[in-house]
């Protein structure tokens, strides 16, 4: 089987280095530009990017790049603001505008929007991190709707706490306190969100379309 395209956004560090170093190991062409080539933040070089490589073939589009700047609603500004609506929402729509007419073409594509469990639930201080993932697994209901009938499959992976660098920066204490409502008692690690990403764009994958896909070792059943 040839493998296929996958282009990643935010692939130099954690959930989307450990997705990267998966499909790396399994072979397959990855396109992951740094921020110097494709800054998120930055229409124009959005814009600049998607004109220089609008001829890319690309099969499997993984939307991972994030910004979480937790902040008091009434101490938000208009900063960050845009940036969230920016970077977490705007750009994924962008490229998947993108990519999207290759994978037609092919009649098969995958895309997979990282996403959080505050996709699914919310949290106090988290107003456009939580606005903008609920937003984002918006996107992929709807394009799970358009673009199924050309075999693109479209999902949302929501991971938990999840060892990362951001989380790491925490107090131990406050860690642990988090840790103890989750039922299997430790953060995600970030191997775990790439091996369900990689199922999923998968040939393994043939039928699971639109699902936002909470991996959060049950913190979201309570």
């Amino acid at each position: 089987m040839n493998k296929k395209t996958v282009f990643i956004s935010g692939a130099t560090r954690g959930i989307g280095q450990a997705i990267y170093q998966k499909l790396k190991k399994e072979n397959y062409k990855i396109i992951a530009p740094t921020r110097q080539e494709l800054d998120l933040s930055d229409n124009t070089s959005i814009n600049r990017y998607i004109e220089a490589n609008k001829n890319l073939k690309v099969d499997i589009l993984i939307n991972n790049a994030g910004i979480n700047l937790p902040t008091w609603i009434d101490e938000l500004t208009d900063e960050n603001i845009n940036l969230h609506a920016q970077i977490n929402l705007i750009s994924p729509i962008k490229l998947i505008r993108t990519f999207v007419p290759n994978m037609k073409k092919n009649k098969w594509g995958r895309i997979i929007n990282i996403s959080s469990i505050f996709g699914i639930v919310a949290r106090a201080k988290q107003t456009m991190y939580t606005a903008t993932k609920h937003g984002l697994n918006g996107v992929t209901k709807a394009l799970a709707l358009e673009l199924g009938p050309y075999n693109i499959l479209v999902n949302s992976v929501c991971p938990g706490f999840t060892n990362t660098d951001l989380v790491k920066r925490n107090a131990p204490e406050k860690n642990a306190l988090l840790a103890k409502d989750i039922p299997l008692g430790r953060f995600a690690e970030p191997v775990e969100i790439a091996e369900l990403v990689s199922f999923l764009i998968s040939e393994k994958n043939t039928y699971i379309n639109g699902q936002c896909i909470t991996i959060d070792g049950g913190f979201t059943c309570r």
